[in-house]
């Protein structure tokens, strides 16, 4: 099993973390957000957060909330959209961000090691433009990934304001021409699967729950199983590659290697493990597991 680190990754940086918060810095912009899994205490004083945080997310409490639920405390100077940058050999990605009230901010920095591993799976598969399906593909680092490596790129969300997102993204990132589709992942690919499509490259970032544009339910742990059959049959079998991430408290990388294996027998080498970020004071945070592999 692996622990990947942060990759190379400019205008991001984890200052500190612990007491369940982490502090972060996008670009010129410092973040101070809720982190479930930081449960140690912070190498920091609350009046140095506090000195340095250029925006402080306060959860919302009540009933009728949800955990994130919440609102932005800002500095003034503070803009509610900028970007960031991520460079990696041939890639050249700009994110837009922003403050929404959920916390997020539309970057996962960990998954730098993911698009870093997509990029060069792609650039080695013998094919002039291999075709790829991002799933929960959110504001498209994936997306944008595989299309600087020269895929065709079909993106699916069912939140049509994030692909808009997306959108930006692609645009600031002087990409073009991804697939956008505005719809539930799992009714997504039962259509691939009825029409016999074949994709060089799924990538599946699942929620642990959500909802689809008409109300579709998605449940983790009862609908993955459902999805990686039917992904099974939709990767093409001779040049592939695959990346199953799983943010969930509780889910061990075992449980995704195991979905690997059994839904995709053909799969060779597959890496398994966690995605984590130092902080400066050399605490570990681990953001994440997964399940890859490749074959061109």
């Amino acid at each position: 099993m692996l622990a990947l680190p942060l990759p190379s990754f400019e205008d991001y940086a984890l200052i500190d973390s612990g007491n369940f918060k982490k502090l972060e810095r996008f670009g010129q912009f410092i973040l101070s957000r809720p982190e479930p899994q930081a449960i140690w205490s912070p190498a920091l004083s609350e009046a140095e957060w506090a000195k340095k945080a250029h925006a402080t997310f306060n959860r919302k409490t009540g009933a009728a909330t949800t955990a994130e639920d919440g609102n932005w405390e800002l500095k003034p100077g503070m803009p509610d959209q900028w970007y960031i940058r991520y460079d990696f050999e041939g890639m050249h990605l700009n994110f837009r961000l922003g403050l929404t009230s959920f916390k997020h901010v539309g970057i996962f920095p960990e998954q730098a090691e993911n698009w870093n591993y997509l990029f060069h799976g792609l650039q080695k598969m013998s094919l002039d433009q291999p075709l790829v399906l991002n799933l929960f593909a959110y504001t498209g680092g994936a997306s944008l990934a595989a299309k600087a490596a020269g895929a065709d790129v079909v993106h699916v969300d069912s939140v049509k304001p994030v692909v808009s997102w997306a959108r930006q993204n692609m645009e600031a990132s002087q990409l073009d021409n991804i697939r956008w589709t505005v719809e539930d992942a799992l009714k997504f690919v039962r259509k691939e699967a009825k029409r016999g499509r074949k994709y060089q490259g799924i990538i599946l970032d699942p929620p642990a729950y959500g909802r689809g544009p008409e109300g579709e339910k998605w449940l983790l742990e009862k609908h993955l199983p459902e999805l990686m059959e039917l992904c099974g049959q939709i990767l093409d079998p001779e040049h592939h590659v695959l990346i199953l991430n799983l943010y969930s408290m509780g889910f061990s990388a075992l449980i995704a290697e195991n979905l690997a294996k059994q839904y995709f027998p053909f799969a060779k080498d597959i890496e398994n493990g966690e995605l984590y970020i130092p902080d400066q004071a050399g605490r570990k945070l681990p953001l994440g597991v997964f399940a890859r592999f490749w074959k061109a």
